[in-house]
């Protein structure tokens, strides 16, 4: 039977909801903004690019702060950040183009510091019977956000007329980072660990390693992830002319999601991850054949919903799977944050393959049938981290039966 989640796990949670209500604000326009000033693909491709190449710095280079100081001030450090990122979009307007590089790296920095730290203290507050738990939780979360921070901020755009409706929403997500800050201070502070050991993710590549399963699984994902987060509200704005019809599709593919993280979360056994995880690939990858016959807001709706409704089959498995790993033995328990630092850099060099990739093939072909065949190709990766990871899988189901 699963325990419940302590007081410690759901403070976290909340902190977690208003960094991704910023997000959700501002972030799912952000694209949108950058395009309607100027419309070109490998344009937000570049700043999503420069975006995941700080990210994956700021992890490995942060990891020893984190470790070895408190990693509260790195939490609130992170929101701090992207606060001051909106700030210079405020300022800076429509040349926010002419500054798609620095500000990038801005953006990635404040994530990176934020989801180092939160990886590791959620790491910290759960255990192996309640990692799934929070994990579906953290969807649930996420999807009442996606209901109506997007929808919120698309009918906001639409009321006041685009510039300013931009900029009140940037503003928004300002107030919402600074509540942020605030409420992480009752978190409790933790412990420091024992030196940073700026090699120990490398070594835990070597021959025999169960890391060898779970760095490839975690790049096969950020294939797919690293194009999927910058292309999908765009060819929503693109196909519709509307920052409305965005947050429509949001509220809808988010009900969905609440619904199935719930599910998911609540009632995927450790025994049953193997096969959960192989269909929720598979299908997530079948939900995007529509887009290769046209792309519309109706084909753009069916991929979202589809994936919506399997998404927490695939997603909650690799992510538990990884983390047990981390806390198998007391040797490992005490890398933890070199080991999170392993499974971010892996997801890191996964997002920039599939963002180069993109930027490559499309600038040789510059068409809209090269994205979605792009898209279903990258689509398919979540099939490849099962692959990666299967042996692992079987190994906990074993060991789950037998308990």
């Amino acid at each position: 039977m699963k325990k419940h989640l302590n007081s410690q796990s759901i403070l976290l949670l909340a902190v977690n909801g208003l960094f991704v209500l910023a997000g959700a604000l501002s972030g799912t326009f952000l694209n949108v903004y950058i395009w309607k000033v100027k419309p070109d693909f490998n344009l937000i491709a570049w700043f999503t690019f420069s975006q995941q190449v700080a990210l994956g710095l700021v992890f490995w280079i942060a990891g020893k702060w984190v470790k070895e100081r408190d990693k509260m001030i790195f939490l609130r450090l992170g929101m701090i950040v992207s606060g001051i990122f909106y700030l210079l979009v405020l300022w800076t307007g429509k040349h926010t183009v002419d500054y798609i590089w620095p500000l990038g790296l801005l953006f990635g920095t404040g994530s990176g510091l934020f989801w180092l730290a939160f990886n590791v203290v959620y790491f910290e507050v759960t255990d192996v019977e309640t990692r799934d738990r929070f994990n579906g939780w953290v969807g649930i979360l996420g999807s009442v956000i996606g209901i109506f921070g997007p929808w919120v901020s698309g009918w906001l755009i639409s009321m006041k007329h685009g510039e300013a409706g931009y900029r009140l929403i940037f503003t928004l997500s300002l107030i919402v980072y600074g509540t942020g800050i605030l409420l992480s201070f009752w978190l409790k502070k933790r412990k420091t660990g024992e030196p940073y050991s700026w090699l120990a993710p490398v070594r835990m590549l070597k021959k025999g390693s169960p890391w060898r399963q779970a760095a490839p699984a975690s790049a096969a994902h950020g294939l797919r992830e690293g194009v999927f987060s910058f292309l999908i509200n765009l060819l929503i704005f693109i196909s519709t002319s509307a920052e409305w019809r965005i947050g429509q599709y949001s509220l809808i593919t988010s009900l969905v999601s609440l619904v199935s993280f719930w599910a998911v979360g609540k009632w995927l056994k450790i025994r049953a991850r193997y096969y959960g995880m192989l269909l929720g690939a598979v299908l997530i990858t079948a939900v995007i054949i529509p887009l290769l016959w046209k792309v519309n807001y109706a084909t753009l709706m069916v991929m979202g919903v589809g994936t919506s409704l399997f998404l927490p089959l695939y997603l909650i498995p690799v992510i538990s799977s990884v983390f047990d790993l981390i806390g198998n033995s007391p040797e490992s328990v005490e890398q933890r944050v070199e080991l999170i630092v392993l499974r971010e850099l892996s997801i890191t060099v996964g997002r920039l393959g599939g963002t180069l990739l993109f930027i490559a093939v499309y600038s040789m072909v510059p068409r809209m049938p090269t994205i979605t065949w792009l898209m279903f190709a990258l689509g398919a990766t979540p099939v490849l981290s099962w692959l990666a990871l299967r042996r692992l899988l079987k190994r906990g189901a074993k060991a789950a039966n037998s308990a």
